[in-house]
């Protein structure tokens, strides 16, 4: 969303086009607008819980953006409480979007490094997929996947195109393209054990990895 026009309106077109044939839940991250909030959330040494409500709230905007891009396709908004729809909304054929962000809010657990809630939106996603026993969960980033760094900061940074979570979470990266706390519960998951990362502004990514191809990185548990 960050991006604009430019990067959203093509990955638009290629999940209608994805949805004729999958069924697709999207869950929506708060993106820089959420890394802003924390930051003056912290200046003002607000507690987890009230950081965890804010990123809900940026998720949210950025959700209700997304269904109304989408609504002329048959994007619906999906409350969190509202699960029960969703057979209904893919019958119909219908795209549901929710918020990416777990609705614990007030009650998010404090983190054990600093005040920044663990449960953000990568977590969310992935605890909704698990939940529902998806088929995959595909976290659409700007980045090709994983790398052993920052790439936009470390030129010599490595691409990882397929490492186990048990692995990733040895090597105690400083980067990650996805949150931790994601890794420690597939290292717990029942329904989803694989997860896959690719890069959305790549035309063509969503649609292969939909279709069960390995592109970008993928996570996996033995």
């Amino acid at each position: 969303m960050d991006r604009g026009r430019a990067a959203v309106f093509p990955l638009i077109e290629e999940v209608v086009e994805n949805a004729k044939t999958h069924q697709i839940l999207i869950g929506a991250g708060g993106g820089t607008r959420a890394r802003h909030a924390y930051s003056v959330a912290l200046d003002l040494d607000l507690p987890t819980g009230v950081l965890a409500s804010i990123g809900c709230a940026t998720s949210r905007q950025n959700a209700r953006i997304l269904q109304m891009l989408l609504a002329k396709h048959g994007g619906v908004y999906l409350n969190p409480e509202d699960f029960e729809k969703l057979p209904l909304y893919f019958r119909v054929g219908c795209i549901p979007v929710m918020v990416g962000m777990p609705p614990y809010e007030y009650w998010e657990k404090p983190s054990e490094n600093g005040r920044i809630p663990e449960n953000r939106t990568d977590s969310g996603v992935y605890l909704t997929g698990e939940f529902l026993g998806a088929r995959s969960v595909i976290f659409v980033k700007d980045e090709n996947g994983l790398y052993s760094d920052d790439p936009k900061r470390n030129k010599h940074a490595r691409f990882i195109p397929r490492i186990s979570a048990h692995e990733l979470l040895a090597k105690d990266l400083n980067d990650l393209v996805i949150e931790r706390v994601v890794l420690a519960n597939m290292l717990k998951a029942v329904n989803v054990r694989e997860i896959q990362i690719v890069n959305g502004l790549v035309r063509g990514n969503l649609t292969r990895a939909l279709n069960g191809e390995h592109v970008g990185t993928v996570i996996y548990v033995a």
